[in-house]
């Protein structure tokens, strides 16, 4: 490995008792009566949720299972990335690098790292924290700049001629780009989902399902794409409350969570009531919300910027389409990735890699080892 060093997670006591005393002394706002989730994160929830990160949730003991892999700290074109690295048990392991999305971080899928790096057909895991995320630096990048790094990443620092790459949320984007900038190093890439309609496209090329798809997405982006908005145009403005408050970091990454998942299972959908403190104290700890939220913000500059749209390429691309994500039809997916293999799921949603860790990494092995 070149420009890495290895790195552990210790989070200072201080922090830990400065949380403790912003906990304890919320400002609660107050809701409408019998409002619940509709207007946004309960109160009685979270307020439930609050009573059992003071009295029951420690951090320690995650903080020791998050160190249990190893992490390190890469020099990437001067930019200082965190990953985890675990190798494959097999002789002929794939190097497969796994990138998450916003609200979650590269703890998205740390149950799968033992399902993907034992048996015959096993992974050499590479688990980077997007830069502006968790313990990597905080600099906010564009979806097509975190690839740059990416590929530096993996065939640079890391030494791999080839490699595969999975992401699906904002690392959907990430994934895209390296499939289409760098298909010479780019054997193979895999998705939960492949973007969405955005009034941009022909509707006379569209078909039937397609516009239906499209007028989904339309009335849920209406219903709750507000964040997205807000992250990519007042990222800051928003910033300041959320990196002062617990609660409110809290309330906001639980609004995004819930609108994937239905209220009565928002724990089970993300893997667990720890699971879910666990990732928002990952946000706490680094100080890293304001810069996660400014990826949104790169991207919609880049947009804007007038940047040629990413072109379709022959990497061979898996989609696994997951009961509670938006219902794209095959041919959506087909407009803008080589789509080999398309299945439709059982069970899990937008954090499958949480809720339903087994069933995802057999997804992802199946796709991956039936190409070369």
């Amino acid at each position: 490995m070149k420009n890495v060093t290895e790195f552990r997670i210790t989070v200072s006591q201080q922090v830990l008792d400065d949380l403790k005393h912003r906990l304890q002394n919320t400002r609660w706002p107050g809701e409408a009566d019998g409002s619940g989730w509709a207007f946004g994160t309960s109160e009685a929830y979270l307020k439930n949720l609050v009573h059992y990160w003071q009295t029951s949730y420690d951090w320690r003991k995650h903080e020791s299972l998050l160190n249990k892999y190893p992490q390190y700290i890469a020099d990437v074109n001067g930019i200082k990335v965190h990953f985890q690295y675990i190798k494959g048990k097999s002789n002929n392991a794939k190097p497969l690098i796994l990138t998450h999305g916003w609200p979650d971080s590269y703890y998205r899928f740390h149950k799968m790292i033992p399902l993907l790096t034992e048996g015959n057909q096993s992974f050499d895991l590479v688990i980077p924290s997007i830069p502006g995320f968790g313990f990597s630096e905080k600099t906010a990048l564009s979806s097509e700049a975190v690839a740059d790094l990416w590929k530096v990443l993996m065939t640079g620092n890391l030494g791999y001629e080839k490699f595969y790459a999975a992401g699906g949320d904002i690392s959907m984007n990430v994934t895209k780009a390296l499939a289409s900038k760098y298909a010479e190093v780019v054997a193979g890439v895999h998705f939960t989902d492949v973007g969405y309609p955005m009034g941009q496209e022909d509707p006379a090329t569209m078909t039937e399902a397609e516009k239906q798809f499209a007028g989904f997405v339309q009335q849920w982006w209406y219903a709750e794409g507000a964040y997205a908005m807000v992250h990519a145009t007042k990222p800051q403005s928003l910033a300041y409350g959320l990196n002062d408050s617990p609660v409110g970091l809290a309330g906001w990454i639980l609004s995004f969570i819930n609108a994937g998942a239905p209220a009565e299972i928002i724990e089970e959908a993300f893997g667990g009531r720890d699971a879910l403190l666990t990732n928002i104290m990952i946000y706490w700890v680094t100080q890293s919300v304001s810069t996660s939220m400014r990826m949104y913000k790169a991207d919609a500059i880049a947009q804007w910027s007038g940047a040629q749209p990413l072109k379709k390429t022959n990497v061979p691309a898996g989609v696994a389409l997951f009961p509670r994500e938006a219902q794209f039809p095959k041919e959506w997916a087909e407009r803008s990735v080589n789509v080999v293999s398309f299945n439709k799921m059982k069970e899990g949603g937008h954090f499958a890699a949480l809720e339903v860790p087994g069933v995802f990494a057999d997804e992802l092995r199946n796709f991956f080892y039936s190409i070369k």
